[in-house]
């Protein structure tokens, strides 16, 4: 199985004018609890309910790295397959995880999700499953919004004291002279690894705005996974990267560099 296939085929159906409807709280309340059963090493009970939800537990392994992933994802076409998707490693305990809220609408923030999780060993990718611009309003627009699965999985790894990185792309003009706004939302526990990070992006030749020193925009102050983070204490760090810096090319190199980075940081820290 070609992970980088199965994820990017799934999120290229992502479609600005398509319906979305958010799960009740029951069905976040039965995702969440099936997640944690996975982390305790009981796939059964969370197959058990994941099933009835319409949503499916599969064990993988990527013919590239030769890595297993557990993957929740829907079992078939329907309401539950714009829910969103988990990727969870099956050779360790999950150490970290990549969240990318806003795939297709931030565009490449799904590759550059799907490198993390290929290239570092010990991770999670929680992926929304919509455009953000799905359905009415705001709906769908996972990163300001509590009920949806994604906030959901993501409160649970929170719980459990699993460091996130969530990643984000800005349109580049001259408002912007950088490649990369770090910040910790509202979070405040994870400014060692911020710094770290620009350090690392600066020293790849990427401009940074770091917003715990700097006016930045783009800060994330006001994503509810941020909000969960501080509440719980937990690790955060909200990522906005310019066009450059995703994708393809030596911009989107150095930004994934640094990113593995700090997801080696944080997989070695959790041993």
């Amino acid at each position: 199985m070609d992970l980088r296939s199965r994820i990017l085929t799934y999120t290229a159906d992502l479609d600005p004018d398509a319906g979305y409807s958010p799960p009740d709280d029951t069905q976040r309340e039965r995702v969440a609890e099936s997640v944690g059963h996975l982390l305790d090493g009981d796939a059964t009970k969370a197959g058990r309910l994941l099933a009835p939800l319409g949503l499916k537990l599969t064990r993988l392994t990527d013919t590239d790295s030769g890595r297993r992933y557990d993957e929740i994802a829907a079992a078939h076409p329907g309401r539950a397959e714009r829910w969103g998707r988990l990727y969870l490693t099956a050779d360790s305990d999950v150490r970290w995880n990549a969240q990318v809220p806003h795939p297709v609408s931030d565009r490449d923030t799904e590759r550059l999700g799907v490198r993390l999780l290929e290239q570092n060993p010990g991770g999670s990718l929680v992926l929304a499953g919509a455009h953000r611009d799905a359905g009415r309003g705001d709906a769908a627009d996972v990163a300001h919004r509590e009920d949806s699965v994604f906030h959901a999985i993501v409160v649970e790894l929170q719980k459990r004291d699993v460091p996130g990185v969530q990643l984000h792309g800005f349109a580049k003009d001259s408002h912007r002279p950088y490649e990369a706004v770090l910040s910790t939302g509202a979070a405040r526990s994870t400014l060692t690894e911020a710094a770290a990070l620009a350090d690392a992006m600066q020293a790849d030749g990427l401009r940074v705005c770091r917003s715990w020193s700097a006016r930045c925009p783009l800060e994330g102050t006001t994503n509810v996974q941020g909000r969960a983070a501080e509440r719980r204490h937990a690790k955060f760090l909200h990522v906005e990267l310019s066009p450059r810096a995703r994708g393809d090319g030596s911009d989107a190199d150095a930004a994934a560099t640094a990113l593995s980075g700090l997801v080696t940081t944080w997989n070695s820290a959790r041993r």
